[in-house]
Protein backbone atom coordinates (compact mmCIF):
# COMPACT_ATOMS: atom_id res chain seq x y z
CA UNK A 1 0.00 0.00 0.00
CA UNK A 2 1.53 3.32 -1.20
CA UNK A 3 1.74 5.61 1.67
CA UNK A 4 1.24 9.54 0.47
CA UNK A 5 3.42 12.31 1.70
CA UNK A 6 1.83 15.64 3.08
CA UNK A 7 4.62 18.30 1.95
CA UNK A 8 4.39 21.44 3.95
CA UNK A 9 5.02 24.89 3.63
CA UNK A 10 8.45 25.86 4.65
CA UNK A 11 7.15 29.63 5.98
CA UNK A 12 3.93 28.48 7.51
CA UNK A 13 5.73 25.06 9.19
CA UNK A 14 7.93 28.06 10.72
CA UNK A 15 5.50 30.08 11.55
CA UNK A 16 3.58 27.46 13.62
CA UNK A 17 6.98 26.30 15.49
CA UNK A 18 7.34 30.04 16.45
CA UNK A 19 3.53 30.01 17.87
CA UNK A 20 4.52 27.04 19.58
CA UNK A 21 7.96 27.64 21.15
CA UNK A 22 6.20 30.95 22.22
CA UNK A 23 3.17 29.12 23.77
CA UNK A 24 5.80 26.99 25.96
CA UNK A 25 7.91 29.85 26.99
CA UNK A 26 4.76 32.04 28.18
CA UNK A 27 3.35 28.69 30.03
CA UNK A 28 6.42 27.46 31.83
CA UNK A 29 6.73 31.54 32.78
CA UNK A 30 10.38 33.53 33.03
CA UNK A 31 12.03 31.77 35.54
CA UNK A 32 11.92 28.36 33.47
CA UNK A 33 12.54 30.73 30.13
CA UNK A 34 16.34 30.32 30.79
CA UNK A 35 18.11 26.58 30.95
CA UNK A 36 18.97 26.10 34.46
CA UNK A 37 22.13 25.38 35.70
CA UNK A 38 23.95 22.38 36.63
CA UNK A 39 25.21 20.92 39.84
CA UNK A 40 26.93 17.72 39.37
CA UNK A 41 27.30 15.70 43.04
CA UNK A 42 29.99 13.22 43.16
CA UNK A 43 29.63 10.22 45.19
CA UNK A 44 31.12 7.17 45.98
CA UNK A 45 30.04 4.09 44.20
CA UNK A 46 26.32 2.72 44.19
CA UNK A 47 26.90 -0.02 46.65
CA UNK A 48 28.30 3.15 49.55
CA UNK A 49 25.85 4.72 51.73
CA UNK A 50 27.30 8.40 50.16
CA UNK A 51 25.44 7.10 46.90
CA UNK A 52 22.04 5.83 48.97
CA UNK A 53 21.55 8.86 51.23
CA UNK A 54 21.97 11.35 47.71
CA UNK A 55 18.71 11.78 46.93
CA UNK A 56 17.41 13.21 49.93
CA UNK A 57 20.26 15.66 50.01
CA UNK A 58 19.42 16.80 46.21
CA UNK A 59 15.77 17.48 46.51
CA UNK A 60 16.57 19.97 49.30
CA UNK A 61 19.25 21.71 47.18
CA UNK A 62 17.30 21.76 44.14
CA UNK A 63 14.51 23.56 46.39
CA UNK A 64 17.14 26.24 48.39
CA UNK A 65 18.09 27.00 45.06
CA UNK A 66 14.71 28.18 43.91
CA UNK A 67 14.89 25.82 40.98
CA UNK A 68 17.62 27.75 39.23
CA UNK A 69 19.74 24.37 39.27
CA UNK A 70 19.40 21.33 38.51
CA UNK A 71 21.92 18.60 40.38
CA UNK A 72 22.61 15.02 39.52
CA UNK A 73 23.76 12.75 41.66
CA UNK A 74 27.18 10.88 39.89
CA UNK A 75 28.60 8.07 41.35
CA UNK A 76 32.28 7.44 41.80
CA UNK A 77 34.37 4.00 41.81
CA UNK A 78 35.73 5.64 45.43
CA UNK A 79 35.40 8.40 47.34
CA UNK A 80 39.04 9.46 46.09
CA UNK A 81 37.71 9.37 42.60
CA UNK A 82 34.38 11.45 44.01
CA UNK A 83 36.85 14.34 45.21
CA UNK A 84 39.01 14.13 42.68
CA UNK A 85 36.21 14.82 39.88
CA UNK A 86 34.95 17.89 41.57
CA UNK A 87 38.53 19.35 41.92
CA UNK A 88 38.93 18.79 38.29
CA UNK A 89 35.74 20.46 37.29
CA UNK A 90 33.98 17.37 36.13
CA UNK A 91 31.66 17.79 38.80
CA UNK A 92 30.77 20.18 41.63
CA UNK A 93 30.35 18.96 44.85
CA UNK A 94 32.68 16.44 46.12
CA UNK A 95 32.13 13.55 48.39
CA UNK A 96 34.73 12.83 50.53
CA UNK A 97 35.78 12.89 54.52
CA UNK A 98 38.53 14.57 57.35
CA UNK A 99 41.05 11.73 56.74
CA UNK A 100 40.46 12.00 52.58
CA UNK A 101 41.07 16.27 53.10
CA UNK A 102 44.23 15.45 55.49
CA UNK A 103 46.01 13.09 52.67
CA UNK A 104 44.51 15.61 50.30
CA UNK A 105 46.72 18.86 51.71
CA UNK A 106 49.41 16.51 52.65
CA UNK A 107 50.12 14.85 49.07
CA UNK A 108 50.19 11.50 49.98
CA UNK A 109 48.48 8.16 49.23
CA UNK A 110 46.16 8.42 46.72
CA UNK A 111 46.85 12.32 45.90
CA UNK A 112 50.63 11.91 45.60
CA UNK A 113 51.66 14.18 42.69
CA UNK A 114 48.33 14.96 42.19
CA UNK A 115 47.50 18.73 40.83
CA UNK A 116 43.49 19.50 40.51
CA UNK A 117 42.92 20.85 37.45
CA UNK A 118 40.51 23.47 38.69
CA UNK A 119 41.43 23.65 42.17
CA UNK A 120 41.45 21.94 46.08
CA UNK A 121 38.47 21.19 47.86
CA UNK A 122 37.86 23.47 50.74
CA UNK A 123 35.56 22.71 53.82
CA UNK A 124 31.92 23.36 52.95
CA UNK A 125 29.54 21.01 54.71
CA UNK A 126 29.40 17.91 57.41
CA UNK A 127 27.29 15.11 57.13
CA UNK A 128 27.44 12.28 59.68
CA UNK A 129 30.27 10.45 61.73
CA UNK A 130 31.35 6.97 60.06
CA UNK A 131 32.67 4.32 62.52
CA UNK A 132 35.73 2.03 60.73
CA UNK A 133 35.86 -1.49 62.70
CA UNK A 134 37.24 -5.53 61.34
CA UNK A 135 34.87 -8.81 60.82
CA UNK A 136 35.37 -12.15 59.68
CA UNK A 137 33.81 -15.14 59.27
CA UNK A 138 31.98 -16.15 62.40
CA UNK A 139 33.24 -20.11 61.62
CA UNK A 140 36.77 -18.34 61.24
CA UNK A 141 36.16 -16.06 64.10
CA UNK A 142 38.82 -18.12 66.54
CA UNK A 143 41.83 -17.12 64.66
CA UNK A 144 41.51 -13.56 65.37
CA UNK A 145 41.53 -11.73 68.73
CA UNK A 146 43.09 -8.86 68.12
CA UNK A 147 43.32 -6.05 65.05
CA UNK A 148 47.25 -7.24 64.65
CA UNK A 149 46.14 -10.69 63.91
CA UNK A 150 45.24 -9.85 60.55
CA UNK A 151 48.19 -7.68 60.30
CA UNK A 152 50.06 -9.04 56.61
CA UNK A 153 46.88 -11.41 56.05
CA UNK A 154 44.55 -10.56 52.84
CA UNK A 155 41.88 -8.36 53.93
CA UNK A 156 39.32 -6.06 51.68
CA UNK A 157 39.74 -2.52 53.82
CA UNK A 158 36.85 -1.40 51.84
CA UNK A 159 37.39 -0.47 47.96
CA UNK A 160 40.47 1.22 47.58
CA UNK A 161 40.01 4.73 47.86
CA UNK A 162 37.20 4.88 50.35
CA UNK A 163 37.12 7.09 53.10
CA UNK A 164 36.83 3.83 55.69
CA UNK A 165 39.90 2.33 53.26
CA UNK A 166 42.36 5.44 54.14
CA UNK A 167 41.08 5.34 57.35
CA UNK A 168 42.83 1.75 58.38
CA UNK A 169 45.81 2.93 56.48
CA UNK A 170 46.40 5.09 59.42
CA UNK A 171 45.40 2.77 61.86
CA UNK A 172 47.81 0.48 60.62
CA UNK A 173 50.61 3.35 60.65
CA UNK A 174 49.73 4.13 64.04
CA UNK A 175 49.76 0.78 65.23
CA UNK A 176 52.96 -0.45 63.00
CA UNK A 177 50.52 -2.85 60.85
CA UNK A 178 51.17 -4.33 57.52
CA UNK A 179 48.10 -3.14 55.50
CA UNK A 180 47.47 -5.94 52.68
CA UNK A 181 44.44 -5.18 50.87
CA UNK A 182 42.94 -7.46 48.26
CA UNK A 183 40.45 -5.31 45.91
CA UNK A 184 37.02 -7.24 45.53
CA UNK A 185 33.82 -6.21 43.96
CA UNK A 186 31.99 -5.29 47.46
CA UNK A 187 28.90 -7.97 46.25
CA UNK A 188 30.97 -10.75 46.47
CA UNK A 189 32.17 -10.13 49.44
CA UNK A 190 30.52 -13.18 51.32
CA UNK A 191 31.96 -15.40 49.10
CA UNK A 192 35.15 -14.25 49.41
CA UNK A 193 35.12 -14.33 53.20
CA UNK A 194 33.18 -17.83 52.79
CA UNK A 195 36.15 -19.59 50.55
CA UNK A 196 38.59 -17.82 52.74
CA UNK A 197 39.87 -15.76 49.97
CA UNK A 198 39.61 -12.51 52.09
CA UNK A 199 41.12 -13.42 56.09
CA UNK A 200 38.95 -10.50 56.90
CA UNK A 201 36.97 -7.18 55.63
CA UNK A 202 36.04 -3.80 57.41
CA UNK A 203 32.81 -2.46 57.96
CA UNK A 204 31.39 0.35 58.44
CA UNK A 205 28.63 2.10 60.30
CA UNK A 206 27.34 5.49 60.15
CA UNK A 207 26.55 7.03 63.41
CA UNK A 208 26.63 4.21 64.91
CA UNK A 209 23.79 2.44 62.86
CA UNK A 210 23.15 2.26 59.01
CA UNK A 211 25.36 0.03 58.03
CA UNK A 212 26.88 -0.04 53.94
CA UNK A 213 23.81 -1.91 51.78
CA UNK A 214 26.64 -4.46 50.48
CA UNK A 215 27.19 -5.07 54.19
CA UNK A 216 23.39 -5.76 54.74
CA UNK A 217 23.68 -7.75 51.96
CA UNK A 218 26.56 -10.27 53.40
CA UNK A 219 25.05 -10.37 57.03
CA UNK A 220 21.92 -11.86 55.25
CA UNK A 221 23.79 -14.52 53.27
CA UNK A 222 26.10 -15.85 55.91
CA UNK A 223 27.57 -15.26 60.03
CA UNK A 224 29.83 -12.84 60.82
CA UNK A 225 31.94 -12.31 63.83
CA UNK A 226 33.18 -8.73 64.63
CA UNK A 227 36.78 -8.83 65.93
CA UNK A 228 37.45 -5.64 67.94
CA UNK A 229 41.06 -4.10 68.72
CA UNK A 230 43.11 -5.36 72.30
CA UNK A 231 43.40 -2.82 75.12
CA UNK A 232 46.78 -2.54 73.81
CA UNK A 233 45.87 -1.60 70.23
CA UNK A 234 43.29 0.81 71.96
CA UNK A 235 46.05 2.49 73.72
CA UNK A 236 48.35 3.18 70.58
CA UNK A 237 45.34 4.26 69.08
CA UNK A 238 44.80 6.91 71.31
CA UNK A 239 48.36 7.69 71.89
CA UNK A 240 48.49 8.40 68.01
CA UNK A 241 45.69 10.93 68.09
CA UNK A 242 42.99 8.53 66.70
CA UNK A 243 39.70 8.14 68.91
CA UNK A 244 37.97 4.44 69.80
CA UNK A 245 34.17 4.98 70.28
CA UNK A 246 31.96 2.49 71.24
CA UNK A 247 28.86 0.89 68.50
CA UNK A 248 25.80 -1.05 70.05
CA UNK A 249 25.96 -3.94 67.50
CA UNK A 250 22.02 -4.25 67.89
CA UNK A 251 21.68 -1.05 66.55
CA UNK A 252 24.02 -1.77 63.66
CA UNK A 253 23.33 -5.52 62.56
CA UNK A 254 20.67 -7.71 62.53
CA UNK A 255 22.18 -11.14 63.53
CA UNK A 256 24.64 -11.63 66.72
CA UNK A 257 27.81 -10.59 66.06
CA UNK A 258 30.01 -12.19 68.81
CA UNK A 259 30.50 -8.70 71.00
CA UNK A 260 28.69 -6.84 73.76
CA UNK A 261 29.86 -3.42 72.14
CA UNK A 262 32.06 -2.93 68.98
CA UNK A 263 35.30 -0.73 68.85
CA UNK A 264 35.51 1.46 65.96
CA UNK A 265 37.83 4.21 64.90
CA UNK A 266 35.64 7.26 63.62
CA UNK A 267 36.23 9.52 60.48
CA UNK A 268 33.78 12.34 59.81
CA UNK A 269 32.40 12.77 56.34
CA UNK A 270 31.16 15.95 54.40
CA UNK A 271 30.54 17.02 50.77
CA UNK A 272 32.78 19.50 50.13
CA UNK A 273 33.19 22.11 47.28
CA UNK A 274 35.53 24.52 45.06
CA UNK A 275 36.65 27.63 46.72
CA UNK A 276 34.81 29.24 43.14
CA UNK A 277 31.65 28.06 44.05
CA UNK A 278 29.32 31.07 44.71
CA UNK A 279 28.91 31.91 48.33
CA UNK A 280 25.16 32.55 47.88
CA UNK A 281 24.83 29.08 46.39
CA UNK A 282 26.80 27.49 49.35
CA UNK A 283 24.85 29.90 52.07
CA UNK A 284 21.55 28.41 50.92
CA UNK A 285 22.56 25.21 50.78
CA UNK A 286 24.57 24.99 54.32
CA UNK A 287 21.35 26.50 55.74
CA UNK A 288 18.61 24.48 54.14
CA UNK A 289 20.99 21.39 55.25
CA UNK A 290 20.15 23.50 58.80
CA UNK A 291 16.91 23.83 58.42
CA UNK A 292 15.97 20.41 57.28
CA UNK A 293 18.41 18.51 59.65
CA UNK A 294 15.31 16.56 61.16
CA UNK A 295 13.70 15.49 57.79
CA UNK A 296 16.98 14.34 56.69
CA UNK A 297 17.52 12.41 60.49
CA UNK A 298 13.88 11.07 59.43
CA UNK A 299 14.74 9.98 56.44
CA UNK A 300 18.20 8.17 57.49
CA UNK A 301 19.34 7.44 60.68
CA UNK A 302 22.48 8.18 60.25
CA UNK A 303 21.93 11.79 60.37
CA UNK A 304 21.06 11.53 63.90
CA UNK A 305 24.18 13.33 65.48
CA UNK A 306 23.97 16.19 62.45
CA UNK A 307 20.20 17.31 63.56
CA UNK A 308 21.15 17.08 67.49
CA UNK A 309 24.14 19.42 66.44
CA UNK A 310 23.94 20.45 63.26
CA UNK A 311 26.91 23.94 64.20
CA UNK A 312 28.83 21.65 65.95
CA UNK A 313 29.42 18.93 63.20
CA UNK A 314 30.82 21.66 60.98
CA UNK A 315 33.05 22.92 63.85
CA UNK A 316 34.36 19.63 64.55
CA UNK A 317 35.26 18.89 60.34
CA UNK A 318 36.65 22.26 60.69
CA UNK A 319 39.06 22.09 63.19
CA UNK A 320 40.56 18.32 62.11
CA UNK A 321 41.71 20.13 59.69
CA UNK A 322 42.16 23.81 60.68
CA UNK A 323 44.90 24.76 57.96
CA UNK A 324 42.63 24.43 55.40
CA UNK A 325 40.08 26.99 54.72
CA UNK A 326 36.56 27.09 54.97
CA UNK A 327 34.18 28.31 51.87
CA UNK A 328 32.65 31.82 52.35
CA UNK A 329 28.89 30.46 52.47
CA UNK A 330 29.68 28.06 54.92
CA UNK A 331 31.78 30.80 57.19
CA UNK A 332 28.83 33.40 57.10
CA UNK A 333 26.36 30.96 58.11
CA UNK A 334 28.85 30.15 60.98
CA UNK A 335 29.40 33.36 62.10
CA UNK A 336 25.46 34.03 61.87
CA UNK A 337 25.29 30.92 64.34
CA UNK A 338 28.27 32.91 66.61
CA UNK A 339 30.42 29.89 65.85
CA UNK A 340 33.22 31.38 63.92
CA UNK A 341 36.66 30.87 64.81
CA UNK A 342 38.78 34.05 63.84
CA UNK A 343 41.54 31.26 63.88
CA UNK A 344 40.08 29.88 60.78
CA UNK A 345 41.03 31.30 57.42
CA UNK A 346 38.05 31.92 54.43
CA UNK A 347 39.15 30.54 51.42
CA UNK A 348 39.17 32.97 48.41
Amino acid sequence: MERTVRRHNPRWLAKVIGIGVAAALAANGPANAQERKSIRWATSSVDSYGYKVAAAMVKIVEDALGGQYTVTVNPYPSTTGAMKAAMDGTAEIGYTADVGMTQLYAGDGGFKSYNPAKSKLVHTWYAYPMESFMATSAKEAGKYKCWGDFSGKPVFYTTAGFMNWLNFQRIYKALGYNFKHVQIDPKTQSDALQAGSISGSVAYTTAGRSLAPYWKETEVRMDVTVVNPCPQEVAKLKAAGLAVVAVNPKEAFSQDVGVAQIQGVPILFGYNVRADMPADVVYRMVSAFFTNKDKLAHSDPGFTPMAKDFVGMQVQGINANPDIAVHAGLAKFLQEQKAWNDKWKIAK
